[in-house]
């Protein structure tokens, strides 16, 4: 507003006040600020119009800070007004100045939208004006102000919640959009169906943008299934809303499940055809559209005749089947012995599975030995067995596999296996009966029985995972976890294995026995073991059958082939730990386990009151986070040594830790999660993830080999974590010895002469091609005085830093200075080196992988500092003496 205007005030003019708190603002005078403007606001013919004329001619209030003058007059003016709440204005003017408010509104920072609501009473104007306000904002691409503003003004229910909502997930603003439909019961199921309405299987990018041209310019490539399904999943658990309300979501998700079992089923063969048709009847059921796409995708790995069966046996429409399925499929009709032909070929299964039980581990006790304990009247036989003072018990636990999002598992079975029998408790139904009123206890007790007696030695596998699997599936356990006493678990033993080079008798050299039986260099393994199984085929011989893991274990009665699974699962525990403690010598490790359980009872008496002031109840958070948690930090490792695989989601993390010398692959955003699992087993590679993925990827790999971190962390903190997790000792070398940009770990130093004859050939071959290119006048070269211009050095750090990365050096000759190329193919990126950087730095580094070239400057510096915390500083004197 210009001094015309001001001039209509009888009092004080609003813009000889602004300038004269400016001027104290700008002087700093800011204890004479507070007295200055309250007396300028008392002085004042209409203080709320002087107000916003002021606001209106007021500069700083665009930065959107605190510390802008702006923001100043508003909390003053609040204050000052609440002790002269006499200061009125006519209805009239209020709406007169409301209408000069709606102006200031579409173009002020989120920051003070609240406190000009409140003075100006905003919220009180017709609904029709906030509306146009709410819409003007978002013509002008102000999608957050409209939200912020809309929630403030309590607008909700009138605005569209897709044209709202959507341009605030394409900006990563979930929190937003929550905050937006939290007060109102109907919006969640609103957002959440279109939400879905973008995840029906068509190019929903396109639909978006044709549906809005204004998002064109946003990140609508983000809104594809796996991020969509994310959200949609999110909002399922925030609001408790049930699958019904996003039919398109689900089917996209049991679809991503049926290939997965598809996947397992004919490539890996690792669940037999009985479970797998089971879970794939439970994922398909009645739903045409999921049984089209089956028999589609089926038809990719098998005959043409048990597709034909696949379709009679789930009733697809023969309208809705291809034509070569539905020609074959009236020949099976007509055909009365078709299903003759079945039972031979289950015939034929069974034999091959006879042939197949000779290369795994057998359960060396019959079956009358496996006792199924489903009464509390059946508890007290198997306590009196169990917990014996100074036995040994192998625990395993399971529970049926769950392919969608909003089913949780919880454990069905508990094995505790014994020498000369094993004992499967029903837990399900254990539970249901500790209920009954008078036997609340009885279950429960025994388990805490036997999880605390110190007497008794529990033989587990990856045993943290499993515990807290068993505390958060029945609230009656919950404290189970932290009572535990006398647990062993193999898994620590197995690390030890993995770095014990082991003299066997069919090799004539020391090898890594793990890896070499994973990579299938003994001649009984058709296929890569991981967890537990690669230990028992190492040490007893044979790998376990995985062919039940994957089975419905909240069957009842359970099949004979489930019973034999789950014993031989917790037997082979004993047989592995009675074997270690023989043969300690010659499998290399420290200590057998008896002792090692005696090591970890005495080092737990001492450390028992922090860990327990630790180990407080399960979080949500914590059910993400890997069952290795809980498991004591392996030997120091190096970034040279260390490699690993990030998801898609963590790609800054990826970088953050390139910086410090890690080989990292990173996923790009179209990748599925799954290839991590592949490049993983592939490379030796630790993957790491956060969220959802986590459980179906540690499935995929060994124990310990999969870390979830917390995703809401910054990516620095994140690789901080995960150095420490993984003893990563990092040095000042390790500082940029590795590309972040393409994870090349090959440099070729350059002198500065080097450099300036490279973007001399640069800028002339830029010449030749356009009249448009830059003279060479504009590039600062050294000069050719004699003394060298050294790197600027920060006086905070003593010394000269002789930067030299543990990295591979290249060759002079791996770059031909004529055409600037590296022999990888790679140009020299001399075109990003700043003008005037050639006067202040005597040496580059370049990546031969890319052409990126890299000088030393503060970088360094700041990521020393960033890392501090991980860093392990030596007496080298090519490092910073820090």
């Amino acid at each position: 507003m210009n001094d015309k205007c001001a001039s209509t005030f009888s009092g004080l003019e609003p813009l000889h006040l602004l300038r004269i708190l400016q001027a104290c603002w700008t002087k700093r005078e800011i204890h004479e600020l507070p007295e200055e403007a309250r007396r300028g606001f008392a002085s004042l013919a209409d203080p709320l119009e002087g107000l916003l004329v002021m606001l209106e001619n007021c500069n700083d209030w665009k930065k959107g800070k605190k510390q802008s003058l702006a923001h100043y007059l508003i909390d003053q003016f609040n204050s000052w007004i609440k002790e002269n709440a006499s200061v009125q204005q006519p209805c009239q003017k209020q709406n007169l100045l409301q209408t000069k408010v709606f102006a200031l509104l579409t173009v002020v920072p989120t920051n003070v939208l609240d406190p000009l609501v409140s003075l100006f009473e905003v919220d009180k104007a017709d609904t029709s004006s906030l509306l146009s306000l709410i819409q003007d904002l978002c013509i002008k691409s102000k999608y957050k102000e409209a939200v912020v503003l809309s929630i403030k003004l309590n607008l909700q229910s009138h605005l569209n919640i897709e044209e709202m909502c959507i341009p605030l997930l394409l900006q990563d603003d979930m929190s937003l959009v929550e905050a937006y439909v939290d007060d109102y019961p109907e919006l969640p199921c609103r957002l959440l169906q279109a939400l879905d309405s973008l995840c029906y299987p068509i190019d929903n990018t396109r639909s978006i943008q044709r549906h809005d041209g204004k998002l064109s310019r946003l990140r609508c490539d983000k809104l594809n299934y796996k991020v969509l399904s994310k959200l949609v999943f999110r909002l399922m658990e925030r609001y408790g809303l049930g699958t019904e309300l996003c039919p398109n979501v689900v089917n996209q998700h049991c679809l991503a499940s049926i290939k997965y079992l598809l996947h397992k089923h004919f490539v890996e063969k690792t669940i037999t055809e009985e479970n797998w048709a089971e879970h794939i009847e439970g994922l398909v059921g009645q739903n045409t559209w999921l049984q089209i796409q089956f028999i589609g995708l089926l038809g990719k790995y098998t005959d043409l005749d048990t597709v034909a069966h696949w379709a009679l046996r789930l009733n697809v429409p023969q309208e809705k089947l291809t034509q070569p399925v539905a020609k074959w499929l009236k020949q099976l009709e007509k055909d009365k012995g078709y299903r003759t032909g079945l039972e031979k070929s289950f015939k034929v299964q069974s034999l091959e599975e006879k042939e197949k039980k000779r290369n795994f581990y057998q359960l060396p006790i019959p079956t009358e030995s496996i006792h199924i304990v489903e009464h509390l009247e059946q508890l007290t036989s198997c306590a009196s067995r169990v917990l014996q003072a100074g036995g040994v018990v192998g625990i395993d636990m399971e529970w049926r596999p769950t392919f969608t999002a909003w089913t949780k598992a919880r454990v069905s079975i508990l094995q505790i296996a014994l020498k000369d029998c094993v004992y499967l408790l029903d837990l399900p139904q254990l539970v249901k009966e500790s209920e009954y009123p008078g036997r609340e206890l009885e279950f429960a007790q025994f388990i805490q029985s036997l999880f605390s007696n110190r007497t008794i030695t529990k033989l587990g596998y990856a045993l943290a995972g499993d515990l807290r699997s068993l505390c958060t599936s029945y609230p009656v356990l919950k404290d189970v976890a932290q009572i535990t006493a006398g647990m062993l678990d193999l898994l620590n033993m197995q690390k030890e294995l993995l770095r014990a080079p082991v003299h066997r008798p069919d090799y004539r050299e020391a090898v890594d026995v793990l890896a070499s039986v994973e990579n299938g260099l003994d001649s009984g393994c058709r296929q890569r073991e991981k967890g537990l199984s690669l230990l028992v085929q190492y040490v007893l011989g044979k790998p376990l059958d995985k062919t039940e893991q994957l089975s419905n274990w909240e069957r009842r009665p359970l099949r004979l082939k489930q019973i034999i699974y789950a014993a031989a699962d917790a037997y082979c525990l004993l047989d592995l730990y009675e074997v270690l403690h023989q043969e300690v010598e010659h499998f290399r490790l420290s200590h057998s386990p008896e002792n090692r359980l005696k090591s970890k009872v005495e080092k737990k008496r001492k450390e028992n009151k922090p860990k327990q002031s630790r180990s407080c109840a399960n979080t949500p958070s914590q059910d993400t986070q890997s069952a290795l948690e809980q498991i004591p930090p392996s030997s120091p490792v190096s970034p040279t040594d260390f490699k690993v695989i990030c998801d898609n989601m963590l790609q800054g993390l990826g970088r953050y830790l390139r910086c410090v010398g890690v080989d990292v692959k990173i996923l790009a955003n179209e990748d599925d999660h799954r290839m991590a699992a592949e490049i993983a087993r592939e490379e030796n590679r630790v993957i790491l993830t956060c969220g959802l993925p986590f459980q179906t990827l540690r499935s995929q790999v060994q124990e310990g080999r999969c870390l979830s971190v917390n995703c809401s962390d910054k990516a620095k903190n994140q690789a901080i974590h995960v150095l420490k997790h993984f003893n990563v000792q990092v040095t000042p070398r390790d500082i940029f010895s590795r590309c972040q940009l393409c994870n090349g770990s090959e440099y070729l130093k350059l002198s500065v002469e080097e450099m300036a004859q490279a973007v001399r050939l640069n800028t002339d071959a830029g010449k030749t091609e356009t009249s448009d290119a830059p003279s060479t006048e504009s590039v600062k070269f050294p000069s050719q005085s004699k003394h060298k211009v050294l790197p600027q050095i920060d006086p905070g750090w003593p010394g000269i830093c002789s930067y030299s990365p543990n990295c591979h050096w290249a060759e002079r000759s791996g770059l031909n200075m004529k055409t600037l190329k590296f022999t990888s193919g790679a140009s020299l990126q001399v075109s990003t080196i700043p003008p005037g950087i050639l006067d202040k730095v005597t040496r580059f580094y370049c990546c031969t992988t890319c052409g990126k070239v890299f000088w030393e400057g503060s970088h360094f510096r700041r990521v020393l500092s960033q890392f501090q915390e991980v860093l392990r500083i030596t007496n080298d004197s090519t490092y910073l003496q820090m």
